[in-house]
């Protein structure tokens, strides 16, 4: 019987001999070198890895089937006179485990799982198990299969939530649609896309409207309205209307393309359960191997076989991975786009969620509040004048003003000079008056006197934490608008679930004065709160939390934020899709706003809780297994065992992916 375990080295060797004198072509390569250039695809790096990844699993689904196949020959062989069919059918499947072993020893000058099961492996097959032999070869390929399959399923699932580009586009030239294919289409084109169709590029409406479905970046199932200067983002779907777009970002310097780069970036993370139990697993290599040779005399070679086979290394290699890549995807179709899969389990241990406040609690665009009269013209002539200079611009203040004066169905004059003065204001030309609008200290420049009581509205507006926008018409300034910034409306709801789940420590961290940040931290039920803060205190500020034991997390808008979220923890970032490739937060929320923040949390708790049954599905048995080497316990008993527990861990690892897959359908 030692023979057939020279037959499997000396074929391995002969194999090696032949490759290395005679050039082998490479399926792999033919394909990726034949391959007709898709030209829709975002980039053709991840189609070549994609092709690699198909390769690989049809590889071990191969080796799967004729390990089967040895799996029945050797069943049979008993009874029938087939030791040589069945001996060639295993060394077979036996040379890519065998090469295994040989990188694990060679290239990474380590005994690991793989060389353990390996030892065992040809063990059994010297003591002619020869169906347990096989088996456990059937349990290599298989743990292969599954890994490589789950990351194509994985992978196709998050592209499919991103979509598929279209192979041709339509586009405005000289004012004639014409349709041309993706790859030709160049900056500043103009892409026309009508209801139902995808919208191929990251760029600014120029002419039309529409409703779009906007879910595979953001999350939100809500259609998002767009009009005339709103950005559109590349795979996500018109469904009323027909915009006319200018291309700012096009093929892989989309958004889209940047978050699939990411993600296959991410996905080669592992856990810190995972490396914890990859590391136990390495360190008791050694010793196991030991206690199996010293037990030989003791137990006899069947005892060995059975100690070597309780080890955890190669299942939890498998599963580890599994789980994590599965809650990435997870986090995905709910527009949450985690840069780090290793910040998913860090955010578990958080205790402590900064949130900064200006963009992240309150709303980037503020509201109108108080129409403060500083003579004889009403609030809505003021409100008129102020939001006939600011109509052309699309800054929140402009737009707040605008939006209140749409509310007001006020009728805005057209302006006859539309020179405009930037700095501290606006100056705009109505006919034979002159409108300034702007803050105290443009009107100072401008030689404008503030009355009494407009500068007593300025006392409290920014003592409640509000802004003035003063207007005059030529050299009287007729009244001054409010502006009010707004809490989000999630807000306190998400206070209330972070604190449910046990977070201890909430605070506000703003650049703001004391008063309105006291007055917010108030309503929002939140006791503690920093203020008057530079964007490098705000790094401090974490540091010192750190430095109190505490776990932290730091919410912000990315913007002035990127020092604290380094120091951080966990960072997490409202800019949105827009900003992808500058944000240097671990975790962005698609959508740009805090409605997936306990969502977050909620994928966090599940991913550690899936790491660590999967560890201890697969630890409880491989104790059994030990323990029963000084019981008697049979190799194919051991063997069966150790295999049924990795499938039960590959399939507590797949839970995750299985419910987006139902939710999906």
């Amino acid at each position: 019987m030692l023979l057939d375990v020279g037959v499997v080295f000396a074929a391995y060797i002969g194999v090696k001999l032949v490759k290395k004198y005679r050039k082998q072509p490479k399926i792999i390569n033919h394909k990726i070198a034949t391959l007709q250039p898709i030209k829709h695809s975002l980039t053709n790096v991840p189609q070549k890895q994609q092709l690699l990844n198909e390769a690989e699993t049809q590889k071990h689904q191969h080796y799967l089937k004729m390990s089967a196949v040895s799996m029945g020959l050797a069943a049979m062989r008993p009874f029938y006179p087939i030791s040589l069919v069945s001996l060639s059918v295993f060394t077979y499947t036996a040379l890519p485990f065998a090469q295994q072993v040989e990188k694990s020893l060679v290239e990474d000058k380590k005994i690991d799982g793989h060389v353990l099961y390996f030892v065992a492996n040809m063990m059994m097959l010297s003591l002619g198990y020869y169906f347990t032999a096989t088996l456990s070869v059937g349990l290599f390929h298989l743990s292969g299969f599954i890994v490589t399959k789950t990351q194509d399923h994985s992978k196709k699932m998050l592209r499919d939530v991103f979509g598929q580009q279209p192979h041709k586009v339509w586009i405005l030239k000289d004012d004639i649609e014409i349709e041309i294919s993706l790859e030709a289409l160049k900056l500043n084109d103009i892409v026309v896309i009508n209801a139902g169709e995808v919208v191929s590029v990251d760029g600014i409406i120029t002419n039309g409207m529409a409703t779009i479905d906007q879910h595979v970046l953001t999350g939100e199932a809500q259609p998002t309205e767009k009009i005339i200067g709103d950005h559109v983002f590349a795979s996500t779907v018109v469904i009323t209307g027909k915009i006319f777009v200018k291309i700012e970002k096009s093929g892989q310097d989309t958004t889209v393309a940047k978050i699939e780069q990411i993600l296959n970036h991410t996905s080669d993370f592992k856990s810190n359960l995972q490396l914890k139990g990859e590391k136990w697993a390495d360190t008791a290599i050694l010793p196991l191997l030991i206690i199996g040779g010293l037990s030989w005399p003791i137990l006899g070679p069947v005892g060995t076989v059975v100690i070597l086979n309780s080890h955890i290394a190669s299942s939890i290699r498998t599963v580890g991975p599994l789980g994590t890549l599965n809650h990435l995807t997870i986090a995905s179709y709910n527009g949450i786009l985690v840069k780090d899969g290793r910040v998913l389990e860090s955010l578990d241990e958080v205790d402590t969620v900064l949130f900064d406040k200006t963009g992240t609690l309150t709303s980037e665009q503020p509201e109108v509040g108080r129409i403060i009269q500083g003579g004889s013209e009403t609030e809505t002539t003021i409100l008129t004048y102020a939001a006939a200079a600011e109509q052309k611009l699309n800054h929140p203040i402009a737009k707040a003003i605008l939006t209140k004066a749409k509310q007001a169905n006020l009728v805005l004059p057209n302006l006859d000079d539309s020179k405009y003065q930037m700095g501290y204001g606006i100056m705009v030309t109505l006919g034979k008056k002159i409108i300034r609008v702007g803050s105290a200290r443009f009107m100072a420049m401008e030689h404008i006197v503030i009355p009494t009581e407009i500068e007593q509205a300025m006392t409290d507006a920014h003592h409640e934490g509000h802004s003035i926008v003063m207007v005059a018409v030529n050299q009287h300034l007729i009244g001054a608008i409010e502006i009010q910034a707004v809490v989000r409306p999630e807000v306190k709801k998400i206070i209330h679930q972070l604190r449910k789940r046990g977070i201890k420590h909430i605070a506000i961290i703003s650049g703001d004065h004391q008063q309105p940040t006291q007055k917010l931290a108030k309503s929002l039920g939140i006791e503690r709160y920093f203020y008057d803060t530079l964007p490098e205190d705000k790094a401090n500020i974490v540091e010192q939390l750190q430095q109190a034991g505490q776990s932290v997390c730091f919410v912000g808008d990315g913007i002035n934020d990127a020092i604290a979220m380094k120091k951080a923890n966990v960072s997490i970032s409202l800019r949105g899709a827009t900003a992808i490739a500058t944000d240097v937060a671990q975790i962005v929320l698609m959508d740009g706003n805090l409605s997936h923040l306990n969502t977050v949390f909620d994928i966090s708790t599940e991913l550690n809780a899936n790491l660590r049954n999967s560890l201890m599905i697969n630890l409880v048995p491989k104790i059994i297994i030990f323990s029963g080497a000084f019981m008697n316990l049979g190799i194919l008993t051991a063997v069966t065992l150790s295999g049924s527990s990795f499938l039960v861990a590959v399939g507590n690892a797949m839970l995750p992916l299985k419910q987006v897959s139902q939710e999906n359908k």
